[in-house]
Formats: C-alpha cells, sequence, structure tokens
C-alpha cells in the first residue's frame, strides 16, 4: 500500500527545518574553522614566545605578587649558577637578592601590585649559591594571566659597566684629590712668598745696597715675583673654584636682581675709577627677579667686569643693563675696549681657553674665567654669547628663562 504523499505544507514546513539544519551545520563548521584557526595562532605564539623566552641570552622570568618565581629561562639560571631554570622555579626571587639589595625587589613588588606601574626598571645586585654576586638592570612588566596580574622581568647582567663605572669614579675621586691637595698646598708657600717679597719691599736698606750691584734694582725683580705668585695664585682659585662647581648642587633663590646688581657693582666702581673707565649700570624701572644662587651668579658679574676692565683703556666705558626680552631676563655687559679678534671668538668660553690675552694693566688670567662663567649660566637654565669687534669692544648676553 503506497504511503501518503505529504501536504503541501507539511513538505515546505519540512524543507524549512532541513534548511535550518544546513544553515546551522555551516555555522558550526565555520565557527570550528575560526576555533581552529585561532588555537593555531595561538599555537604560533606560544611558540613564538617560548624561542624568544628559552633562547634569550637575557634572563627571563614571570613571577606571581609575592615574588614567586613561575617560570625562568636557562638565561637566568646561568647567570646564577643554576644547572637549569627548574632550580628557580617555586623560589622566591628574595632567596637570590643580595643581602643589601632586599629594599629593590620590595620596591618592585610595591611599584607594580600596590601602585599598578605598567612598567618598572631598577639596578640591583643578586647573589649565586656560592656566594659570588652580580650587578643587573631589571625591567618589569604587569600583564593579566588566569590567576590574576603577574609579573615578566627581564634581567641584564651590568656587572662589567658597574666595575668601569666605579673604576671611573675611583679615578675621578683620585684625580680630585690630588688636585685639591696640590691646590690647597700651594696656596701657603704662593702666600709666603707674596708675604716675603711685601717685607723685601720694605726693606730700604736692601733695596739701597742691591742698586749698585744690580742696575735693574732688586724692587724689579721683586715685582716679577709678585706678579708670577698673583698668575699662581689665580690660578689655584680657579682650579679649586671649578672643582667645587662641578660637585655642588645649585640651591636657587628668588631674587631682585636691581638690587643685586646694584651692590655686586660696588667693588668695581673704584676700581673703575682708578683706571679712568666710566662704569655704568642701568636698571629697568620696575623690579625684575629671578631664582639664582646669588653667589654663583656673582661670580659671572665679577668675571665678566674683569675682563671688561682689563681690556678697556683709559677714558673707556663699561655698562651693565638689564632688560626685559621676548618674555625673558636679559643682562649685558659691554665695554668700549680691545675687543676679541674673530678667530679667537669661538673659543673664548673653552676651558684653558686658548684665547686668553694679557690685559692692559697686567692683569692675571687663567683661560677659566669665562668656562666657569658658561657654566654657571647653563647651571641657571640659561645661554649666553657675546659680539665684539677689534678696537670697538665687545658685550656679552645673558638670557635667563
Amino acid at each position: 500500500m503506497a504511503s501518503p504523499t505529504p501536504s503541501l505544507p507539511a513538505a515546505n514546513a519540512l524543507e524549512a527545518e532541513l534548511q535550518a539544519i544546513r544553515e546551522e551545520n555551516t555555522r558550526l563548521r565555520e565557527a570550528a574553522a575560526r576555533q581552529q584557526a585561532s588555537d593555531k595562532r595561538y599555537q604560533l605564539s606560544q611558540a613564538r614566545f617560548r624561542t624568544v623566552f628559552e633562547n634569550s641570552p637575557l634572563g627571563h622570568k614571570i613571577i606571581a605578587p609575592d615574588l614567586t618565581i613561575l617560570q625562568a629561562n636557562p638565561a637566568l639560571a646561568a647567570m646564577l649558577a643554576l644547572n637549569g631554570p627548574e632550580d628557580l622555579v617555586g623560589k622566591r626571587i628574595l632567596e637570590f637578592a643580595h643581602p643589601d639589595h632586599n629594599a629593590d625587589w620590595h620596591e618592585l613588588q610595591n611599584q607594580l601590585w600596590a601602585h599598578k606601574l605598567q612598567n618598572f626598571s631598577l639596578e640591583t645586585c643578586l647573589r649565586r649559591p656560592d656566594g659570588s654576586s652580580f650587578w643587573c638592570q631589571v625591567t618589569a612588566v604587569l600583564f593579566p594571566d588566569d590567576a590574576g596580574e603577574m609579573g615578566y622581568t627581564t634581567l641584564e647582567d651590568i656587572s662589567d659597566r658597574k666595575k668601569l663605572e666605579l673604576s671611573h669614579k675611583r679615578l675621578y675621586e683620585a684625580q680630585e684629590t690630588i688636585l685639591h691637595l696640590i691646590a690647597h698646598d700651594l696656596r701657603n708657600p704662593v702666600a709666603h712668598i707674596q708675604m716675603v717679597v711685601d717685607l723685601l719691599r720694605r726693606d730700604e736698606d736692601l733695596l739701597a745696597r742691591s742698586s749698585a750691584s744690580n742696575p735693574e734694582g732688586t724692587l724689579h725683580f721683586l715685582n716679577l715675583i709678585e706678579h708670577s705668585c698673583d698668575q699662581a695664585h689665580a690660578l689655584l682659585n680657579d682650579v679649586l673654584y671649578l672643582g667645587q662647581l662641578e660637585a655642588s648642587r645649585l640651591e636657587k633663590h628668588h631674587t631682585n636682581l636691581n638690587a643685586f646688581l646694584d651692590e655686586r657693582l660696588a667693588t668695581f666702581r673704584l676700581a673703575a675709577q682708578e683706571r679712568g673707565i666710566d662704569l655704568v649700570l642701568t636698571l629697568p624701572p620696575q623690579v625684575e627677579h629671578a631664582n639664582i644662587h646669588p653667589e654663583k651668579f656673582g661670580r659671572i658679574l665679577d668675571n665678566l667686569l674683569s675682563n671688561a676692565l682689563k681690556f678697556t683703556p683709559a677714558g673707556g666705558r663699561v655698562s651693565v643693563r638689564l632688560e626685559k626680552h621676548e618674555g625673558h631676563i636679559r643682562l649685558l655687559v659691554h665695554d668700549t675696549g680691545l675687543g676679541i679678534p674673530e678667530d679667537l671668538q669661538p673659543h673664548v668660553f673653552d676651558k684653558f681657553s686658548s684665547a686668553k690675552r694679557p690685559g692692559l694693566y697686567g692683569d692675571t688670567t687663567t683661560g677659566l674665567g669665562l668656562f666657569i662663567t658658561k657654566q654657571i649660566v647653563e647651571m641657571h637654565q640659561g645661554s649666553i654669547w657675546l659680539e665684539s669687534r677689534e678696537n670697538q669692544g665687545t658685550t656679552f648676553f645673558i638670557d635667563l628663562s
């Protein structure tokens, strides 16, 4: 007996159901394909990570918030002279920290997990089981994991660099010590020579007895000795000041520049008057303030004014002007002196500058004054430059932000 033919509505319903099943199967196959591709990418990513992790010449490790090592690479095990990474897993990194540097790891722990800093770097010292130690640069990154946030750290052995730094530091300290000993020890004999010269110059009997046998006169030679002592004394003072400058920190104070300049120039007004030079200070109508170190900034003025007076002939003029220029404070020191030859101008701020020249009045120069001046200006985040023409004078400009 033939089976009954399904009605048209029933056939349509069946076809729709079959179509839905086919679409669902297609969707599932596509989802499976996507999952398979995703799994493949993940596996490839993991393979890449393992390759980098295992073969990197740098030490790598993953640590938990309590600083327990969850994973380590062979390079880190080699740094610590261990047989392999398995000797590290499950131990806290503090077990390998040098006792003097436990605080470094607590700081890393605090910065990553307490302050949620995404990355943190430090230099610390680790100790091997045999008691030897080495310096390393540690860079840590915080990353999410199924078990919570973990730290991924990279360690680079910087022992050679630290040894070099220490060697340079010791060399610098030794040179600085020798320099200061020489400078300090030389100041006393130079001062004694100056004192003896002064006593001899007052001894009229000695000067009278020597006049017949010494046509040039003993006084002439005493003057030469005194001049040499002045040169040595000036050089020692500049060398000592330079050492202090490089070692000291700059503590600035909010300073009334108008009053500061007027007071600082007082000592130079007499010297200018004795040489027949006009010394003029021009200040703005409003009071200008700046954050400066008064003693060191005063050295800038001393050096610039001393130079200006050295090279300005009688009847000349030295001008100091304070002004506001394009939002900055500008200080100018101008003289109508000899000027600086163009070929020497690029070297005036060099240490022991080849541009140093004797002044018009026999003043001593060391070649360090303008070098020191530039260092102090830059310590104030300022800039200094000059404009000069021979026989027309020189202007030094200082801009302070």
